[in-house]
């Protein structure tokens, strides 16, 4: 038991200077809260582009001020593709994709700081049942909408971490 505690206390210098820091850090005040409080979303086509949209507000929290210091800039690629094919030709299974890329622009100078993709896919059972595959489409959307706003925040929350730069007031 001492030995272990010993070991402990051996390693804890070298756990202090590893380097990780936490990407929140200070809450809603911190500097990545506020800089991802100064993002402007642009608009984003189709029932796709509302679903994600919306999720990326609601995990940016509250609007940008009147004159934003970001803007992003989203495009989306959403396919369903189908495979398990059956002797018949019917389809027994379906593959939803969605698909973005995103660019965070400095809105002063219009200079492209972030340009990436993300994407996610989930697989749907096609059965008997014509009502049931489209809203299991539709489920798979809604829940790919979130996973796609959930990498883009990481990214530019990483970005304005890594840049240092203060939020404008």
């Amino acid at each position: 038991m001492r030995c272990c505690a010993a070991l402990l206390l051996a390693c804890m210098p070298i756990l202090g200077g590893c380097g990780l820091h936490p990407l929140y850090a200070g809450g809603g005040s911190g500097p990545v809260a506020k800089g991802l409080g100064q993002v402007e979303v642009g608009a984003i086509g189709g029932k796709n582009g509302w679903l994600v949209r919306t999720a990326l507000l609601d995990r940016l929290g509250v609007a940008p001020k009147a004159s934003p210091r970001y803007r992003l800039e989203v495009e989306l690629n959403d396919q369903i593709l189908g495979f398990g094919v059956q002797q018949d030709n019917t389809v027994t299974r379906e593959r939803r994709t969605l698909r973005a890329r995103y660019k965070l622009v400095d809105a002063a100078a219009g200079t492209v700081l972030v340009d990436a993709t993300a994407g996610s896919d989930a697989g749907i059972d096609v059965v008997t049942s014509e009502y049931a595959v489209i809203a299991a489409e539709q489920t798979a959307l809604e829940r790919l909408s979130g996973e796609v706003a959930d990498q883009i925040i990481a990214r530019l929350a990483l970005y304005i971490q890594r840049s240092g730069a203060p939020p404008q007031p």
